[in-house]
């Protein structure tokens, strides 16, 4: 069982929020009530770009498509290769949804 560096029942308590949003409209709805809107334009930026190094496109591709830093896009990087498998496995289950 994978256990975070920030677990926490308050963090518990954010994870299983996330987990009973059983619609897009229900998480726009909780990510309307806990971020700002920079806050999930910054989240929004990290899976597209996960998403875009996963397909194999360039930094360059990267930062004209969405706008992110090569810092940001460097660490995204690490954690595809490095980190946690969130990335990995939210985007596997994704790709699985679209028939892809």
């Amino acid at each position: 069982m994978f256990t975070s560096k920030f677990a926490s029942k308050q963090a518990d308590l954010l994870c299983d929020a996330l987990v009973a949003a059983d619609s897009r409209e229900m998480a726009y709805r909780l990510l309307d009530d806990l971020c700002t809107i920079a806050e999930v334009q910054a989240l929004s930026q990290r899976i597209e770009v996960a998403r875009m190094l996963r397909g194999g496109a360039t930094y360059q591709e990267i930062v004209k498509q969405t706008g992110a830093s090569t810092a940001t896009i460097s660490r995204v990087n690490r954690c595809l290769h490095y980190g946690a498998d969130g990335y990995v496995r939210a985007l596997a289950k994704l790709d699985h949804q679209e028939g892809r």
